[in-house]
């Protein structure tokens, strides 16, 4: 792995993207051995939206991860800074708000959504403190935040065997299904760059959520991160 291979600018990341959309979902599942069903479905229990409720789903790709929270009654926006996939989402689910927006930089008003998530997209944020502040601002006093994201195995020889799948055989997969293998490989890097559980906890806390906790998945695979905005200050 290269410091370069990772220092990509926001529009060559979006870029990649774009060009992986109409597989995304597909080739997602098949790297994932059919893993991403069941940590949507986590996240979908973790977010909890109810009826009424709003929702702001970032890196929501082709909308596949808003879904639940549509079935669920709550009003979902699906956002992410890839025309491509907006584009590709909207074609599949047009009853839905598909919003350009950088993570950074989102385009609502303070304190406008019940609950915010993220699954597997704040990897590809440059600021990664900032961009949860931002997810704090946008959310109202007492409302929740889920992040769903790679991380460490918490079995040490399992994470020696899911390094190698990540750097060796991942590439080899996403060349099989995917539109763009190279996107994979830049995935992969950084994946291994990423926080562990504590490390990105202690983020979420410093950025300004309360009650930072986390849940693992498949072994530590992936984590499931939990916060809230504090009711007063």
């Amino acid at each position: 792995m290269t410091r370069a291979s990772l220092d990509k600018q926001p529009r060559e990341v979006a870029s990649m993207f774009d060009a992986v959309a109409a597989r995304y979902d597909l080739t997602n599942t098949v790297l994932s051995m059919g893993q991403d069903r069941s940590w949507r479905k986590a996240v979908a229990r973790a977010v909890d939206a109810r009826p009424g409720e709003r929702v702001l789903d970032l890196a929501a790709g082709t909308g596949t991860s808003s879904l639940p929270f549509r079935d669920a009654g709550a009003d979902v926006v699906p956002c992410d800074f890839s025309v491509g996939m907006l584009r590709e989402g909207k074609r599949r689910h047009p009853e839905l708000p598909f919003t350009a927006g950088d993570a950074t930089r989102l385009p609502f008003r303070d304190a406008t959504f019940d609950a915010v998530t993220i699954s597997f997209g704040l990897r590809n944020v440059n600021d990664t403190e900032g961009a949860l502040r931002e997810m704090l601002r946008v959310t109202r006093p007492g409302g929740r935040l889920v992040v769903c994201e790679f991380s460490r195995p918490t079995w040490a020889p399992f994470e020696t065997v899911y390094v190698e799948y990540l750097m060796r055989a991942l590439p080899s997969v996403a060349t099989a299904v995917s539109s763009n293998p190279d996107a994979y490989v830049y995935l992969a890097e950084s994946i291994r760059a990423w926080p562990d559980q504590a490390g990105l906890a202690a983020i979420v806390r410093r950025a300004g959520w309360e009650r930072a906790a986390w849940r693992n998945l498949t072994g530590g695979v992936v984590a499931l991160h939990r916060g809230f905005r504090p009711t007063t200050g």
